[in-house]
């Protein structure tokens, strides 16, 4: 953490020198060395702390680089705030560890990895039974949607926004849980594995198969590139949670897979290059788009808390942050005030905000320290849950909080319903396949 706070000092006056990119390169640098250390002490690729660190502290250095127009000098507040965040984070996180952690990490990852084999062909069953009923269900909602709305985006080409229209509004949770489908196949085609039967020779592993197709199908024809994305990354996550691995070559083919994807569902969004620029307004014009996109959905975010900081009114006192509970519970259509906060954000467009925004909204200063001590001593919990797994099915929920990590500078996570409704149908399947 000393280099932490060293690296955040020199960052800070870089920045305030104008001399961004260096002032980035030391966050990142900074960024790689917590991730370094967290995996060095625990042979864990998916380390939630070291997660959150690479990718919320490696996401502000990007940021740094004011790439864009519409990035701007950032107010003290939001550095001090962005800081104590993660410091908050990381310290409980360690505090905890140094009190309740008797053995070394590693050795608990070997006990572990021994006692959640998961051989047994009850649970196998009642993976594959779960695996069926969500996606039986998340296709018939979608058909509904489709019927109810009278298009499906995919086929909506020349219609920018189709995606985000096609909603029913608690119809729409149900639809998109097809993305615990491929996490909950890796973890059945592991236990298979383990079991010593041939996957090709199992009907069970054909019929994950196809289950995959279709749960897959339904982000494509919602063109989601977001959806695709999780369902993708926790899949992986849920094998490397498994395994403790993750060879680069299928890395390798995961990426070959997924870019193609991602373009043609761009294009299928009807957002050409010149829209995009045009956003995004990128000081050097001739950028080309496969930089400027990702680039800009990472490092405009901070600069939307920026704006959260500088332009926030008053705080909203916990009601943003409970936005789930107005939302699960349907009080936001009885009571709209609950709900009806302006967001802060450098462009119309651009909506997508860090994991700590509603944090500041609602609170300030002390809402990030807060939630920087509360998420740090969750993801610690969640650490030692993961060690001592009897039931493989709690992969699925360890992966879904690291894909969340790793999307730290997406979007507030935590505060956005159909997270909680995601771990509630986890829960569920755990219990299930548990009993």
């Amino acid at each position: 953490m000393l280099v932490y706070l060293i690296c955040y000092i020199v960052s800070f006056i870089l920045a305030w020198q104008h001399i961004y990119v260096l002032s980035g390169l030391v966050l990142l640098g900074a960024a790689l060395w917590l991730y370094i250390k967290d995996y060095m002490r625990t042979g864990n690729l998916i380390h939630l702390r070291g997660l959150f660190c690479l990718f919320f502290v490696g996401g502000q250095g990007i940021s740094c680089f004011k790439l864009s127009r519409l990035q701007t000098d950032w107010a003290l507040m939001t550095w001090i705030s962005l800081f104590l965040a993660v410091v908050f984070f990381w310290t409980v996180f360690e505090i905890l560890t140094r009190l309740f952690d008797g053995w070394s990490e590693k050795d608990m990852q070997s006990v572990y990895r021994f006692f959640s084999s998961g051989e047994s062909p009850l649970q196998a069953k009642r993976l594959l039974i779960s695996m069926s009923v969500i996606t039986a269900v998340s296709l018939l909602a979608f058909l509904f949607e489709a019927w109810r709305l009278g298009f499906v985006p995919m086929f909506s080409y020349g219609v920018p926004h189709a995606y985000s229209e096609f909603h029913i509004s608690g119809v729409h949770y149900f639809t998109v849980s097809c993305v615990l489908v491929p996490s909950l196949s890796v973890v059945y085609s592991v236990m298979t594995a383990r079991r010593g039967r041939g996957l090709t020779r199992d009907r069970g592993f054909w019929l994950a198969v196809v289950l995959d197709v279709v749960a897959l199908s339904i982000p494509l024809l919602c063109v989601s590139r977001f959806q695709l994305i999780l369902a993708a990354g926790m899949a992986v996550f849920t094998y490397i949670s498994m395994t403790g691995s993750f060879s680069l070559i299928h890395a390798g083919i995961l990426i070959v897979l997924l870019i193609p994807a991602y373009l043609i569902l761009t294009v299928l969004r009807s957002h050409s290059v010149e829209y995009l620029n045009g956003i995004f307004e990128m000081k050097n014009s001739h950028m080309p788009i496969f930089i400027t996109q990702p680039y800009i959905y990472i490092a405009n975010n901070y600069d939307n808390f920026n704006c959260l900081v500088e332009q926030l009114g008053r705080h909203s006192f916990g009601l943003k942050g409970l936005f789930p509970l107005w939302a699960l519970t349907g009080l936001k259509f009885l009571f709209p005030s609950l709900v009806n906060f302006p967001l802060y954000v450098t462009k119309e467009e651009l909506t997508t905000v860090t994991l700590f925004y509603d944090a500041y909204y609602d609170f300030g200063v002390f809402g990030m320290i807060f939630f920087g001590t509360l998420l740090g001593a969750a993801c610690y919990g969640l650490v030692r849950f993961r060690k001592k797994l009897t039931c493989p099915a709690g992969h699925i929920i360890y992966a879904q909080i690291a894909m969340y990590m790793v999307l730290s500078f997406f979007t507030t996570w935590f505060s956005n319903p159909t997270t909680w409704f995601y771990l509630i149908l986890s829960g569920l399947v755990y219990f299930y396949v548990d009993a």
